[in-house]
């Protein structure tokens, strides 16, 4: 059974609507410079996996569409490139310290804003409404994936 995430994304840096509208409707999901969020990417996802597609650091961040893991775990080149934010001088390609995936557009939904969200109680105890999390990254549980699934149908 695949697993289920929840991955946060500014829409300046790529929408709902500029993942539709790329090549194959597939992104590389560059940038990540947290530990654990590289850790799931890495160790734990799968192609095949579920994603809510969440635009965060927006005027009403929430779910924007479904999603799919596209591709097997490979070093993220931003990593390596001095021009980029995402820059890590201690990286080199021999040993890379930042991966990624790339992820597919499944279907864009209506936008289930955060408060709408936090406003589920069978969505309570999910990563992303906890106080202070900031991951960009989350797994989310069977029952938190068809709970969003109904309300966004």
């Amino acid at each position: 059974m695949p697993n289920a995430w929840l991955m946060k994304i500014e829409p300046t840096e790529c929408s709902i609507d500029d993942l539709a509208a790329r090549p194959g409707q597939q992104v590389p999901w560059t940038g990540v410079r947290n530990h654990l969020a590289r850790n799931y990417m890495r160790d734990a996802m799968r192609v095949g996996d579920d994603v809510l597609y969440y635009h965060s650091s927006c005027p009403e961040p929430g779910i924007a569409g479904l999603a799919k893991v596209a591709s097997t775990p490979y070093p993220d080149p931003t990593q390596f490139d001095p021009e980029s934010p995402y820059f890590d001088a201690r990286a080199t390609p021999e040993a890379p310290r930042w991966w990624l995936v790339d992820v597919a557009l499944a279907r864009k939904t209506r936008l289930l804003p955060l408060a709408e969200l936090r406003g589920m109680p069978e969505l309570a105890e999910m990563v992303i409404l906890r106080r202070g999390n900031r991951l960009s990254i989350t797994p989310v549980t069977a029952s938190e994936w068809r709970a969003v699934l109904d309300r966004v149908a």
